[in-house]
């Protein structure tokens, strides 16, 4: 979830489509992500200097993660911010930019699933992100001001989703509150791919 709630609505896209990881194509699509999204240090007028992932964005092996690949599997990499997805049948790699909750103690590790997918989320801040910020709404509806942008799956940890995101600045970044975001164009492709029942692992 997003931590810095902000009522402008980004439209602007910052990758038109996602890695479609191929073996023999994996470095040419490696190079091209790269050089959309590999900075060090963006200076950004609302928020200062921000430092972007970049230097571990690359492919993995699902095998040291996971026993099987029961339902798809996805891995989110904290560390390098990136997410990682196979299908059942290994057909489908893709890895996907992300963000990351802002701080360690926000941040959850360790195994769950996806229970439940929906386009258009709404989203209700809990309490504890209430007492931080007062001067948030309670509620905001589906649409362009929704910090979980145009889809969201929600995972068997509570208050945890992996979700889009209006706001493309905080791809890249440790900016949420525990959950893990991504482009709009990506979370689309990544909600047709996986399902209920999906395994999910952060590191």
């Amino acid at each position: 979830m997003d931590t810095k709630f902000t009522r402008r609505a980004f439209t602007t896209s910052a990758l038109s489509a996602p890695l479609l990881i191929g073996t023999q194509a994996w470095a040419q699509a490696d190079n091209a992500m790269l050089a959309d999204i590999k900075t060090e240090n963006v200076a950004d007028p609302n928020v200062g200097t921000v430092k972007r992932n970049a230097s571990n964005f690359k492919s993995k092996s699902w095998k040291p993660y996971f026993s099987n690949l029961r339902n798809g599997v996805v891995l989110v990499d904290t560390r390098s911010r990136a997410l990682h997805y196979w299908s059942e049948d290994e057909s489908v790699y893709r890895l996907f930019p992300t963000s990351v909750p802002e701080s360690d103690d926000l941040t959850r590790l360790g195994r769950t699933s996806i229970i439940r997918k929906r386009i258009g989320p709404d989203w209700r801040p809990t309490a504890n992100m209430l007492k931080r910020n007062p001067d948030w709404p309670t509620y905001i509806p589906p649409g362009p001001d929704n910090p979980l942008g145009t889809h969201a799956l929600y995972l068997s940890w509570q208050y945890y989703r992996i979700h889009g995101t209006h706001d493309t600045r905080k791809i890249g970044r440790r900016s949420s509150s525990g959950c893990i975001g991504l482009f709009n164009e990506h979370i689309s492709q990544l909600f047709d791919l996986a399902k209920v029942g999906t395994q999910v692992l952060l590191i």
